[in-house]
């Protein structure tokens, strides 16, 4: 029993977490920076994703 998001809130959270990938990639961070906040969006993309809204690159 995991956590699924399906239908509407599953594209919106998508959209979110690929903003997100582009935000960081867009950032004037280091490569070895943005590389490290793109595997943790994609690989735990809900607690990747609230810790780039806290910690990530501004």
């Amino acid at each position: 029993m995991g956590i699924e998001i399906t239908g509407i809130f599953g594209l919106i959270w998508l959209i979110i977490v690929i903003w997100a990938i582009v935000r960081t990639a867009q950032s004037p961070a280091g490569p070895v920076a943005k590389l490290l906040w793109i595997l943790i969006l994609l690989f735990l993309p809900v607690v990747g994703l609230i810790a780039w809204i806290l910690l990530g690159p501004k």
